[in-house]
């Protein structure tokens, strides 16, 4: 574990909380000390509920954009999120702020999920010419949907949380402060004896007529409203495959299809384009 993720316990349930402001971006530190954390959470036989958390003002905003285009740092976030989801004690995410990109792919990876009211999910990767490559293209449609997932996905906007409770991408809502909440939950978890719940075994309506058709109707949309996008036909081809492989096989496409967009030259464009707003921004406070 690293200082940016520690882990205690509460009788039976482990806390592992994220401490990394501003955001709790997702960065290597970030990601080394969660795999570690759970890791040691699932070794420990006094552990019986494994919750993650996080301090400051939000869950983890996303990935950290600093190390975009630099050689990736084992884990990566599909490693890390699929190690969280095959964990044999179950795991809750507790949820506040804004639950984007790679935060939102922990959480799924988690086996529950409670969020804050005023909690706002979503995955906006296309924004940045990229898409979700940490499992959320291959977990979210066996979640919510194929058409609700792709909604999500090619648009980036994020969804608020009594959407998120109506979907099933949440399990509850609260009001309280994190931690407290999270707690509660966690016991009532372990007092109904809940059971692992994958998200990534979901079985998928596969072939059905309704999600090709999604698919295909999407297709000749893009083409017609998005012809220079480099990365919202692969988002679309991510999803297709989550409706056609099992989730290993899936992964790796979403990998390959992931690491094409890193390479794109829109997806520097975009991220150079980014930073530059940020700095104006910056720059129009000082």
């Amino acid at each position: 574990m690293t200082a940016v993720v520690q882990m205690t316990r509460e009788g039976g349930v482990a806390l592992i909380r994220v401490d990394n402001p501003p955001v709790n971006a997702l960065g290597h530190a970030v990601r080394a000390g969660l795999l570690n954390a759970f890791i040691a959470a699932e070794q420990d036989e006094r552990v019986e509920l494994i919750m993650l958390y996080c301090e400051g003002k939000t869950f983890i905003a996303g990935a950290d954009i600093r190390e975009f285009g630099q050689p990736a740092q084992a884990p990566i976030l599909q490693e890390l999120t699929l190690a969280i989801e095959n964990g044999n004690k179950p795991s809750l995410a507790v949820l506040h702020g804004s639950v984007l990109g790679g935060g939102l792919e922990i959480a799924l990876g988690c086996h529950y999920r409670i969020a804050h009211s005023a909690t706002r999910l979503g995955l906006p990767e296309t924004r940045l010419g990229l898409l979700p490559g940490g499992g959320g293209t291959q977990r979210l449609p066996r979640l919510v949907g194929v058409e609700t997932a792709l909604d999500m996905i090619l648009t980036g906007e994020p969804i608020e949380a009594d959407q998120a409770l109506g979907l099933g991408l949440v399990d509850a809502l609260f009001d309280d402060e994190p931690l407290a909440a999270g707690l509660q939950y966690a016991r009532q978890l372990l007092a109904n004896r809940a059971p692992v719940r994958r998200v990534g075994q979901i079985e998928m309506s596969t072939t059905s007529a309704r999600d090709s058709a999604s698919i295909a109707a999407r297709r000749s949309e893009i083409c017609r409203t998005q012809p220079d996008s480099f990365s919202a036909p692969r988002c679309l081809a991510a999803v297709d495959a989550a409706t056609r492989m099992p989730l290993i096989d899936g992964l790796q496409h979403e990998r390959a299809l992931f690491l094409e967009c890193m390479a794109s030259p829109q997806r520097a464009a975009l991220i150079e384009d980014f930073f530059a707003r940020r700095q104006a921004a910056k720059n129009r406070q000082s």
